[in-house]
């Protein structure tokens, strides 16, 4: 009876870890799961003025008037990498450039300098600003909290979405694939509401400096 009863427990709490895994594994697989906290979706997006590579300070209210998209990035996140050897970003900028949309890249990573991001800037051949959030204003004000990580900015300055670049976490999707920002920037500038607004990111982990 004793053995019964302790073979009946080890199954129950194998059954237990098994299921609690699945569960960590679904919640952190999916894409379009949107988080808490940050920016909120309908509400003026935050101001910022942060520096360019030059030293030139670039602010939210330059592109008045414009479609902003800001992408979160860190130059050692590995998905980062992925997505700029695939010229995610720089397809998009050039897709959108001639309409109305300006695109701005958002480093928070600790760290950074104005030359590491020159550097990164050159290496990538990134066309649009990579501003120096080391101070975290800019990250902490969005909740930003992965890279890559993407918020679009309205005309009149409203969050319009926020979250992954695409649904394909792992880069390998082969059918099926969405890219969220080239959806939503398509639907905005059709004068058509954001059918996806939120999704939750995948990445990296912003490497604030506290």
């Amino acid at each position: 009876m004793k053995t019964t009863q302790s073979t009946v427990s080890l199954a129950a709490v194998l059954l237990a870890i098994v299921a609690a895994g699945l569960t960590m594994h679904f919640s952190t697989a999916r894409a379009d799961e949107p988080k808490a906290g940050g920016a909120e979706i309908g509400k003026s997006a935050p101001g910022f003025a942060l520096a360019d590579p030059d030293g030139k300070t670039v602010s939210l209210g330059d592109f008045a008037g414009k479609i902003v998209v800001l992408e979160w990035t860190n130059p050692h996140c590995p998905f980062v990498l992925r997505h700029y050897q695939a010229k995610t970003m720089q397809n998009l900028y050039g897709q959108y450039q001639d309409k109305g949309v300006a695109w701005v890249a958002i480093n928070s990573t600790r760290g950074t300098t104005n030359e590491s991001d020159k550097q990164w800037a050159a290496e990538q051949k990134i066309p649009y600003p990579v501003l120096n959030d080391v101070q975290t204003d800019a990250g902490k004000a969005y909740h930003a909290s992965n890279t890559p990580e993407m918020f679009i900015v309205g005309k009149d300055g409203t969050l319009l979405y926020k979250g992954a670049i695409d649904n394909d976490p792992s880069g390998d999707k082969t059918t099926g694939k969405v890219n969220y920002v080239q959806q939503a920037l398509d639907e905005v500038l059709a004068r058509h509401a954001v059918s996806t607004p939120e999704t939750k990111p995948y990445g990296c982990g912003v490497k604030y400096r506290d």
